[in-house]
């Protein structure tokens, strides 16, 4: 973590002590959050992580930033603070209130909390290993990025202490969901096919400009239930998140994937366009 953090719109010093137990979204898990990517100073899909996040946050009843340029616009003065031009952002909104253990002297209703890090470097050839019932699609909460994360923590903890890199988590019908903080893909021929919402995986950033905004020629992007053994007679498998881009995978347990990665360095290639032209407009529009 860099040394600055922006909490409630202010730059502070991350040894700080600025938070409460009496926050009632601290002990509960009960807020909302997001990873971005800055890229040559800019948040990278701004607009689609701050809508995911307004999404979740009415699901769980979270009192949420109604202006995201206003909020955009404190999170780019954290980057400029730490220098953190090209990083990883991660944003909390935090609830405050409500509940019987609420502080006695909790002057908001939530909290926002923001802080950068170095861009992590991912090592291509990711490993996994499967959990199974780790996402029930059915649940009303399925898919909400929500602060209580250590279910995920303790799965990706208990597959990398066993020499994976990651966890591919199965639904409730024994298909392939997502893994602990990644949306997956397969490749099969020139079909892309990554599993449904309706199996419990996030609707992903990264995941959601693959099927809505790129469009390679021959290649199709598409949403369909994988069933885990569809996956050793797939020609490559991927993970994407909004800092991993699309990572190779070459292992699912014991069995190795084929890794034939042509079809994916086009669509890497498509959505590097997509990020620089993002990053070109957003960087003329602020000097205008």
């Amino acid at each position: 973590m860099h040394r600055f953090l922006l909490h409630n719109g202010e730059i502070r010093d991350t040894s700080e002590n600025l938070v409460s137990p009496g926050q009632v979204g601290l002990l509960n898990g009960w807020g909302v959050f997001s990873t971005l990517r800055v890229q040559d100073g800019v948040l990278f899909a701004w607009e689609r992580h701050f809508a995911r996040m307004r999404k979740d946050a009415e699901l769980m009843h979270i009192p949420f930033p109604t202006d995201a340029d206003a909020m955009e616009r404190q999170l780019l003065r954290l980057v400029e603070a730490n220098q953190a031009h090209n990083s990883t952002l991660r944003v909390a909104v935090i609830r405050n209130r409500g509940g019987m253990f609420e502080g006695p002297a909790i002057a908001r209703d939530y909290d926002i909390v923001a802080f950068t890090k170095d861009l992590a470097n991912w090592t291509q050839g990711v490993r996994l290993m499967t959990i199974a019932q780790a996402r029930h699609g059915d649940s009303p909460f399925s898919g909400a990025k929500i602060l209580s994360w250590s279910m995920n923590l303790t799965m990706l903890e208990e597959a990398q202490s066993k020499g994976f890199d990651e966890a591919l988590l199965l639904d409730h019908k024994g298909c392939v969901s997502e893994c602990t903080s990644a949306n997956v893909f397969l490749v099969e021929g020139t079909k892309v096919v990554t599993p449904p919402l309706s199996s419990g995986c996030l609707p992903g950033v990264t995941r959601a400009i693959l099927l809505e905004e790129i469009t390679v020629p021959g290649i199709q992007v598409v949403e369909e239930e994988i069933e885990l053994g569809r996956i050793g007679k797939a020609d490559d498998v991927f993970i994407t998140s909004s800092t991993r881009d699309l990572l190779g995978v070459s292992a699912i347990d014991q069995m190795t994937v084929a890794g034939n990665a042509g079809v994916r360095a086009s669509l890497l290639q498509a959505f590097h366009l997509v990020l620089h032209q993002y990053v070109s407009q957003r960087r003329a529009t602020a000097s205008q």
